[in-house]
């Protein structure tokens, strides 16, 4: 790397010089030799910017899946079977397809690797918690370093958690949820009738 910075800053004080004296300049060097440079703060510009983008879509996904819960589930026993199997098997498909999982240059992008919906039944609030499990962010050139050199004072526990989606393995993100029972008016049955 001491090298490549050693050339480029050579062939920079060349150039000036040369434009200094009335001589045309290399400009086409600098440019080959400063863009791939250039490649890599984009790339990794880019990965800080998917996670971004995946929290957001959680978010979003998070309040979909909570607001349909609330909707579409029931309270009465009997439909349990039918919410915690088909309903929160198509709310997760939809949210599957909403995220990215599905498309694979999106899941690519966003390193996904797994999701997971849960929904815990209270006396008052339905707890819907959406869980999703990222794969490496697969920048190794950032991690060339350890991280406690890399995240010395004032970076905290952020840079530490930071450097490691980056360089060790993926995060679990998690979005919870708290939903009422019901928002609906309930059909009124009386005691004892079916």
């Amino acid at each position: 790397m001491r090298t490549a910075l050693k050339t480029v800053r050579l062939r920079l004080r060349r150039a000036a010089a040369g434009l200094k004296e009335g001589r045309p300049g290399q400009a086409m060097t600098e440019v080959v030799l400063l863009f791939p440079l250039f490649l890599l703060i984009v790339f990794i510009t880019a990965k800080i910017f998917a996670l971004l983008v995946l929290v957001q879509k959680l978010e979003i996904a998070s309040y979909y899946a909570a607001r349909r819960w609330q909707l579409e589930s029931h309270l009465n026993a009997d439909h349990v079977g039918w919410d915690d199997g088909t309903l929160k098997k198509d709310i997760e498909k939809n949210i599957r397809g909403y995220i990215g999982f599905d498309t694979p240059s999106v899941s690519k992008f966003l390193n996904l690797k797994e999701l997971k919906l849960d929904v815990v039944r209270t006396q008052v609030w339905n707890v819907v918690t959406i869980t999703v499990v990222t794969s490496p962010a697969g920048v190794k050139m950032l991690c060339k370093y350890p991280k406690q050199a890399v995240c010395t004072y004032p970076y905290g526990a952020e840079c530490m958690s930071g450097h490691d989606y980056l360089c060790q393995g993926g995060k679990q993100l998690e979005v919870i949820k708290y939903v009422p029972n019901r928002d609906r008016p309930i059909q009124f049955v009386l005691p004892g009738l079916k």
